[in-house]
């Protein structure tokens, strides 16, 4: 499948902003077997002083943009074609969580996509007990690791309700799971945070979700906006794996990824420095458009 992808992220300042420095993370991703990146462009609007495209510590695409000159708002905006590689239902061969702990413990690799890196506390990721405790219910029964991700992941979507005016993008997976809502950002949270606890290492994904369902299917919540899921490593024979905690489903080709991270902070769509004082807000708007759709 390949889509056409088009972001705008707009910044509105209730002043003049004399000096902008962004990192911003929105351009997908080149996955062997399984996406790959066709063509790209991000600009912003006013033009930036400079732009220097690079790659962080986890590979994902990072645009640093600096603004010098008064503006009253900014824009980003990133145009990509991606096609998305069909993928077989894999045949689940992970090991129990045990056995997954025994496999962690003999690994040396400490590459970006090494599992070492994302088992503990991050600085969005705490282990709060009252959602270990619900975890390790959901995974009691469950035989391998990739069962544990998939129970725990359809708990979530079946307890949990979508709420896009619950919570804000600083709220606490705490809170969330306390009030049993939020969006995207607060479902991957809770289920990273989760399967942390059960010692499954888990990244959050950032990406986007096709904005228009298959035929005679409902529309997945979500797709108005970047989206967020949660990658799961189970064992050296299956790798990592994907959940969609908010649709409870498998990740397919409906999903574009951008980036992975610890959590939201590393993946951020964009994070900077002003020198401005007032408020200031931000719009989002996303379509991802099947080429075949034209």
């Amino acid at each position: 499948m390949i889509y056409d992808i088009r972001l705008r992220l707009t910044h509105f300042y209730s002043g003049s902003v004399g000096f902008g420095r962004h990192r911003v993370r929105v351009v997908p991703l080149d996955i062997p077997l399984w996406q790959k990146v066709l063509s790209w462009k991000l600009e912003g609007d006013p033009v930036p002083t400079e732009q220097l495209d690079e790659r962080d510590f986890f590979e994902n695409h990072s645009s640093f943009l600096l603004h010098n000159a008064p503006h009253a708002q900014m824009q980003i905006l990133m145009a990509a074609r991606v096609e998305r590689l069909v993928q077989q239902v894999r045949q689940d061969v992970s090991p129990t969580i045990i056995g997954l702990a025994a496999e962690i413990a003999s690994l040396r690799d400490l590459s970006p996509a090494s599992p070492h890196h994302f088992l503990g506390p991050s600085e969005r990721i705490t282990m709060p007990a009252d959602l270990t405790r619900y975890a390790r219910k959901e995974a009691a029964s469950t035989s391998s690791s990739w069962a544990a991700v998939q129970s725990f992941g359809a708990a979530l979507h079946r307890d949990m309700r979508f709420d896009g005016s619950a919570t804000t993008v600083d709220t606490s997976l705490e809170e969330a799971f306390h009030h049993r809502h939020g969006v995207c950002q607060d479902f991957a949270h809770i289920m990273i945070a989760g399967l942390r606890s059960l010692g499954i290492p888990a990244r959050y994904v950032s990406g986007f979700l096709r904005t228009e369902p298959p035929e005679g299917q409902a529309r997945l919540e979500g797709a108005d906006a970047m989206h967020a899921w949660v990658s799961a490593w189970c064992g050296a024979r299956m790798g990592w794996v994907e959940y969609d905690p908010t649709n409870g489903i498998i990740v397919g080709t409906d999903h574009i990824t951008v980036g992975y991270g610890r959590d939201y902070f590393d993946v951020s769509p964009i994070k900077g420095v002003l020198r401005s004082s007032g408020q200031s807000s931000v719009a989002q708007a996303v379509d991802v458009i099947p080429v075949d759709a034209y």
